[in-house]
């Protein structure tokens, strides 16, 4: 190995390690940055080769920004409470039926706003909800985690992470569909299933209320929503026309904020403020990183072990990469996992089987471990915040039961 290839995979590695474990509880943007910074102050990357690399974030970085403000209005204005409260409602007084409904809520919220919402905001709304009703929230906020990464390959626009694996190279919607419905329906039902299972006993012993009181949903929650469902087709729409995501996004984020918050005769503030801002830092760190990733040679190796497993044997090298780059997530975390596995599948002509592999093992693989996902670690940032804690051993226990039934069926359904 050179010296200097040595080094910088060392500052990686370091920068890495901080993003998941946070050192000292400072933000994981820092430690992403401080990676970056360190790579150019020791000669690793060039300014220029470093600005590249952030620029390769474009699509992603105005991707989240738009799904981050659609997000943060219906928060504000109560869009998931009210579906949460809704789901009590409907629930009847039955907690595996209330389960059932968050799980739902929980998928088209995932499906349609990203992962992201669903563990930054609609998690706080179950808390709330299942608290009012006199439950135990727990069962229900193991579903926002799961269900966060579960259904995240159903659409492109469910995780960032499909952006960062495909990048320019999206399928057109009608391709993304052929490969990844079954694999969806799969992960899924698959997840649904074993969860509900290790929660039986929970559920079993729960009482719930029929009703809980909430308001009644306002002008603006109203007019996000309808936002909410036109952001789904124009975006739905782009993909179909093999448009990149990220631009529409934005302005559709932009102006469906703008109209609500103009109607409603509301200051921007708001929003603006809780908007989580340093995931864009974050994440153009990271891509900083691949890129010298690239410019060793790792991204290359990687590559070449890829092409000859593929030589060898199509669906082999397909179920290898799957299970390897799902539990990669789990040690380096699925952002950075998924701009390696992004890198390595544009380097050659991989088979789709392959690529749907990989994007399955980057999205579904972290429900493993509570730092599998930024998603999950949202998820967990959204407890902290209520005064609930959920250690990395009980998270593993019960992600090495839910996990492998849903990773195993939709990688037989994506490699058939």
């Amino acid at each position: 190995m050179p010296n200097d290839a040595f080094w910088a995979w060392s500052i990686i590695v370091a920068a890495t390690a901080g993003v998941i474990i946070r050192p000292f509880r400072l933000p994981e943007a820092i430690w992403a940055v401080l990676g970056a910074a360190a790579l150019v102050l020791f000669g690793f990357l060039t300014l220029r080769e470093a600005l590249d690399g952030v620029e390769k974030g474009v699509d992603v970085y105005l991707f989240l920004i738009g799904m981050m403000l659609i997000a943060e209005l219906a928060r504000l204005e109560g869009l998931f409470d009210y579906l949460a409260a809704l789901a009590v409602e409907h629930s009847h007084g039955s907690p595996q039926r209330l389960f059932l409904l968050i799980y739902i809520v929980g998928t088209l919220v995932t499906v349609l706003l990203s992962n992201d919402a669903t563990a930054i905001v609609l998690t706080p709304a179950v808390y709330a909800a299942t608290r009012a009703a006199g439950a135990k929230p727990l069962p229900y906020l193991f579903v926002c985690a799961f269900i966060a990464n579960a259904a995240s390959f159903v659409l492109p626009i469910s995780n960032p992470a499909n952006l960062v694996v495909f990048g320019a190279r999206m399928p057109h919607l009608t391709e993304w569909l052929r490969q990844f419905a079954l694999p969806s329906i799969a992960s899924i039902v698959l997840t649904y299933i074993v969860l509900r299972l290790t929660q039986h006993r929970a559920l079993k012993e729960e009482t719930i209320a029929r009703k809980v009181p909430h308001q009644k949903l306002s002008r603006g929650g109203k007019l996000t929503a309808i936002g909410i469902v036109a952001i789904g087709v124009v975006l739905v729409t782009a993909s179909a026309l093999d448009k990149q995501l990220g631009l529409p996004t934005f302005i559709c984020g932009v102006v469906t904020a703008a109209l609500v918050l103009l109607l409603s005769r509301q200051s921007p503030m708001p929003v603006l403020k809780h908007v989580s801002w340093s995931v864009l830092p974050l994440v153009g760190g990271l891509f900083v990183m691949v890129e010298a990733l690239v410019k060793t040679g790792v991204i290359g190796h990687l590559s070449a072990l890829l092409h000859q497993a593929v030589s060898q044997s199509v669906p082999q090298a397909a179920w290898s990469v799957g299970i390897s780059t799902a539990l990669a997530t789990n040690i380096a975390n699925n952002l950075p996992v998924g701009l390696v596995a992004g890198s390595v599948a544009a380097a050659d002509h991989l088979p789709v089987s392959v690529v749907s592999a990989i994007l399955i093992g980057v999205d579904l693989g972290p429900n493993f471990s509570i730092t599998g996902s930024l998603a999950t670690i949202l998820w967990l940032v959204a407890l902290r915040r209520e005064k609930i804690e959920v250690g990395a051993w009980p998270f593993l226990k019960l992600g090495l039961l839910v996990t492998p039934p849903a990773l195993i069926a939709a990688l037989a359904a994506a490699i058939r």
